[in-house]
């Protein structure tokens, strides 16, 4: 019997880059989106009269939709054929968006930003799937290196778009640009997407789903409140967090039941699989949520526009850029064990930069440091997710991706939400202007006040030069202490990624006529 490892050749061919391209629209859209929200929320509040934490829910209700849809993409995968799930993802993703720009008012925003969750949540496991299949266990971090493009240059071509559509046209465009898109990945997908043969034997774990779907949406809600609340002893934020907790333990507990569960923990009797999701789940923690942080100190201590702060972390996406290919084609040759350290090393060099900074750090050190936690970055994310899917066999590939996407978007929210704290909480302790109340009647900070001034001049005016200095030096403080949480998370994830494989792996499709599959499955 040959194997797939043999009868696939050893580079990317035509076929395989025409399936790679219709992924690579549907995560350009899904990722793009995320980021290009996050620049309009105080659009959104001025032209909804609303405050930020409502406009807040724009992002969290994407968030929780995502968290809710996901579990379920493995098994309908299987059971619908991954064609069909995709291009309905698609769709779905396009509609929630056109309606979007529709919306009169916040609560309309946010039911249309749930929408698009649905749709969104599915593009990126699907994906996954679709390319891993298409290719085979020997050239996954080739295509991973091509998957990985949008996901690492979605939070740098973001903001610059997103600020770019604001100012030329208005907020409506930011969804609206996803429509043409849409179409055309549609049509592609119809075309280059093989017809689907799916072969149903699973049944559908309900009793899974009315605990893991829950589950998740609630955790992720605590966690989402707490930047807003500030602590964790708020009911918002401890009450759904242990409900939710709750449910997800008892899913897990309840998953080695059933023959076909929901998502298959049993997966991660792989090792490879589960030092790989692990290294990721730290990585995304540490990276992800302080990497939200880089274009707020441009703008909240440096003064630069949304366009500005977008462009000044392009550096971050070339250097990704550079390294990504070759750590693609390396992933597929060379022990992720023996070059991800290296990367990770890269990213916490350039981090560093970002724990001493000050109200006039140099643009040309920052942005070079920026550049060199790209290359990091590029030979860091996409290498451990191939470990982790290149010993699964086909069947499992489907199961495996939404495990990992399941664990990388509570560890990105967990991420953000800590961070936020920590800056918000050392932003609280400033010192308090005399005198000074806000519109709402609450106290003004130095801090507070040299951040409103950044973004309106005239309001820089009435505040007395030495004040707006203690204030913006204060700002920059905050900043330097929450990077360095961030830095020593970067060196954590050292530890995980010693136990990365260092010697060559045998893919389990290779292995199934020769052996069983390492991995306990359906």
């Amino acid at each position: 019997m040959t194997s797939q490892a043999e009868a696939a050749p050893a580079k990317l061919d035509a076929a395989v880059l025409k399936i790679a391209g219709v992924v690579v629209l549907g995560a350009i859209m899904s990722i793009l989106d995320v980021t290009v929200v996050s620049v309009a929320l105080p659009t959104f509040q001025s032209e909804f009269g609303a405050t930020y934490a409502q406009v807040a829910w724009t992002m969290t209700g994407y968030t929780l939709a995502l968290a809710t849809v996901i579990p379920m993409t493995g098994w309908a995968a299987d059971r619908f054929g991954t064609k069909r799930l995709y291009m309905t993802a698609l769709l779905l993703f396009t509609i929630g968006s056109v309606l979007c720009s529709t919306a009169d008012n916040v609560g309309q925003l946010v039911g249309y930003r749930v929408l698009q969750g649905l749709g969104g949540g599915m593009l990126m496991p699907l994906g996954m799937t679709i390319m891993t299949r298409a290719a085979g266990p020997e050239r996954i971090g080739r295509l991973m290196a091509v998957l990985g493009i949008p996901m690492l240059l979605g939070p740098i071509g973001g903001p610059i778009l997103g600020g770019w559509l604001i100012d030329v046209a208005s907020w409506h465009w930011i969804f609206l640009i996803n429509l043409p898109i849409g179409a055309i990945a549609l049509v592609y997908a119809w075309w280059a997407l093989e017809r689907d043969n799916p072969e149903p034997s699973e049944s559908f774990d309900f009793l899974g789903m009315l605990m893991l779907s829950p589950g998740l949406a609630a955790f992720l809600y605590g966690v989402s409140s707490l930047p807003e609340e500030g602590r964790f002893g708020a009911t918002k934020v401890w009450l759904p967090m242990l409900l939710g907790g709750l449910l997800v333990i008892g899913f897990v507990f309840y998953s080695f039941k059933p023959a076909h569960p929901l998502l298959d923990l049993r997966l991660l009797r792989n090792r490879n699989l589960t030092v790989a999701t692990i290294t990721l789940a730290v990585f995304t923690v540490a990276f992800m949520g302080a990497g939200l942080l880089f274009p707020s100190y441009f703008l909240q201590v440096r003064g630069e526009s949304t366009l500005d702060a977008g462009l000044l972390m392009a550096p971050q996406g070339i250097g990704a850029m550079v390294t990504m290919p070759i750590a693609g084609m390396l992933a597929d040759k060379v022990p992720v064990g023996r070059t991800v350290p290296f990367a990770l090393l890269l990213i916490a060099a350039g981090f560093f930069t970002f724990t001493q900074v000050g109200t006039d750090t140099s643009y040309v050190l920052l942005c070079g440091s920026l550049f060199v936690m790209g290359l990091g970055m590029g030979g860091t994310m996409m290498p451990i997710m191939t470990s982790a899917l290149k010993t699964l066999t086909n069947h499992e590939v489907a199961r495996g991706s939404t495990l990992l996407n399941i664990l990388q978007q509570i560890a990105g929210s967990v991420g953000t939400a800590m961070m936020s704290v920590i800056l918000t909480n050392q932003l609280n302790d400033s010192a308090v202007i005399p005198g000074a109340k806000a519109p709402d009647g609450s106290a003004v900070t130095e801090a507070g006040a040299a951040i409103g001034a950044q973004q309106n001049p005239a309001l820089a005016q009435q505040i007395p030069p030495d004040l707006l200095h203690r204030g913006l030096q204060f700002v920059a403080d905050s900043f330097a202490t929450t990077f360095w949480v961030g830095f020593v998370l970067t060196l954590m994830t050292l530890i995980p990624a010693f136990f990365l494989p260092r010697r060559a792996q045998r893919s389990a499709t290779s292995q199934e006529g020769a052996a069983p599959a390492p991995i306990v499955m359906h």
